[in-house]
């Protein structure tokens, strides 16, 4: 018993030797923190920094994520706001406005206020043309060559351009020399009389009506100075002249021109193809052809009643922003593929030729619109051009010219392509859609336009058929010097109900 009881002291002892090891060697530790420079009152600190600045950090950012949610939201609030001085806040051609408007967080007003000037009486006109830095001269090719070699075939309004030729076309010099129109024998001849008229008009305001799907309709808010100043041409065909004649006051001056209203009737004999469509973009984009003494003009659709006076026209599109060419963006549509899908369901020409255009165009590196690209988009809404006739943009437009020649007539569809291949070195402002549809108002056809063409499903169905198209065209039925065959083209991801 009594070994028992030493044996159990001796293990008390024993542990209370380990405790007091332990506690030893615990204050021993602190001993050696405290001795290694005060770090006991410094640690409890640089934890409390530590855990404020970790804090801080949080709180900015937090605070700089809500002032860009905020400043967001008054950007889409000014934009959509139907006050003048907010929606004036808005800038619809900045990168911001473009997101935006990519993720659907601003919808499209139909019509919104055009920053222009007051009075007319004001307008200061530039007394120097812009000069270009790149070309200087222009020249056109006014003889047709038929590289077949068939010396049957007669000339083209648009010329047999070989691919060479087209591709010769895009590589800018000071001098150049492209086809544009107007092959001798090709058609479209205008009246002497007109030619005469035409050659004293500067200021231009030009619209064309074809196949008499339209009659005149007479601009609205036109100031005296304009009327003094500009040119009103309303360039026809035999058959509309004929169904003006019937349907609305066609007036005949002591020259032999012809007038409706404030519109100088402009007549061109021996229409250069077979689609009415095709033969609309003549004066359409070869204003700078039909009227070679212009320096400026405004083109507007022959359906298209002008109601903002065209000097202050002038002012808020050119000579404001120092521009040269401004046409409006597409209310639908950036991508001239998804465009290229909205002619397909409307039934706008053969589905499978719009289809080859296509893949042209993607063959030769022509990608879809995204917001990386430098263009707001790659589609216009063409009803309304306003322009300077300066040397590039004469270039311009007679390179988009030909490609309507070769290809489709659907000008829309090529006019972003020749925007690519010119590179940085055409200047454009392309301005919002609601201020286009605020320059005008829009009146229906007189009836349906409607082609055989359009309902084109499978390319045998225009094979040695008369569907085909005779003049216009032919570059979809030309060999090309690529493999399109292999072309797969890109998917469309349908952003509007267009069609």
């Amino acid at each position: 018993m009594e070994g028992e009881h030493l044996k159990s002291v001796s293990i008390r002892l024993n542990r209370r030797g380990d405790r007091s090891s332990q506690n030893t060697s615990a204050k021993d530790f602190e001993a050696g923190l405290v001795s290694s420079g005060r770090l006991s009152q410094d640690y409890p600190m640089k934890i409390v920094w530590k855990k404020g600045f970790i804090r801080l950090v949080l709180v900015t950012g937090i605070l700089w994520m809500l002032l860009i949610l905020i400043a967001l939201l008054f950007h889409i609030w000014s934009c959509q706001s139907s006050v003048s001085f907010l929606s004036a806040i808005c800038n619809k051609d900045s990168k911001v406005y473009t997101m935006l408007d990519t993720m659907g967080l601003v919808s499209k007003p139909h019509r919104c206020p055009i920053p222009v000037a007051n009075d007319p009486d004001q307008i200061h006109i530039p007394t120097e043309r812009t000069s270009d830095k790149i070309v200087k001269k222009l020249l056109y090719v006014m003889e047709d060559e038929d590289p077949r070699n068939e010396s049957q075939s007669s000339p083209l309004f648009g010329g047999h351009q070989s691919w060479s030729q087209r591709e010769e076309s895009f590589k800018l010099n000071s001098t150049m020399k492209v086809h544009c129109g107007f092959i001798r024998g090709g058609g479209a001849e205008m009246d002497p009389v007109d030619i005469k008229y035409v050659k004293k008009c500067k200021f231009v305001v030009a619209s064309g009506i074809f196949d008499g799907y339209d009659v005149p309709q007479q601009p609205s808010n036109i100031s005296v100075r304009s009327k003094k100043l500009f040119c009103f041409l309303m360039v026809v065909d035999e058959i509309s002249l004929k169904f003006m004649k019937e349907n609305v006051t066609v007036k005949e001056d002591k020259n032999g021109g012809k007038w409706v209203g404030i519109w100088r009737l402009v007549l061109l004999k021996h229409p250069p193809y077979d689609e009415p469509r095709r033969n609309g973009k003549v004066p359409k984009i070869l204003t700078h052809r039909l009227f070679p003494q212009a320096h400026y003009s405004i083109w507007i659709d022959g359906k298209m009643e002008l109601i903002v006076d065209p000097l202050l026209i002038l002012e808020r599109y050119l000579w404001r922003g120092k521009n040269t060419f401004a046409i409006a963006q597409h209310k639908h549509h950036r991508s001239i593929y998804e465009e290229a899908d909205a002619n397909k369901r409307r039934k706008r020409y053969a589905r499978p030729l719009i289809d080859l255009h296509m893949k042209i165009y993607y063959y030769e590196g022509m990608k879809p619109w995204n917001p990386m690209k430098r263009t707001i988009s790659d589609v216009p809404e063409g009803a309304v051009i306003i322009r300077e006739h300066t040397p590039m943009n004469n270039l311009f437009s007679c390179l988009w010219f030909n490609e309507v020649h070769l290809f489709t007539p659907r000008d829309q569809l090529s006019f972003g392509y020749v925007v690519y291949r010119l590179g940085e070195s055409f200047k454009f402002f392309m301005f919002p859609n609601c201020e286009y549809n605020s320059l005008f108002v829009l009146h229906p056809h007189t009836r349906e336009h409607s082609s055989p063409i359009e309902w084109v499903k499978q390319l045998d169905q225009l094979k040695n058929s008369n569907l085909k198209e005779s003049r216009g065209g032919l570059g979809l039925w030309t060999p090309y010097p690529g493999d399109i065959a292999s072309v797969v083209l890109p998917n469309v991801t349908r952003t509007s109900k267009a069609g």
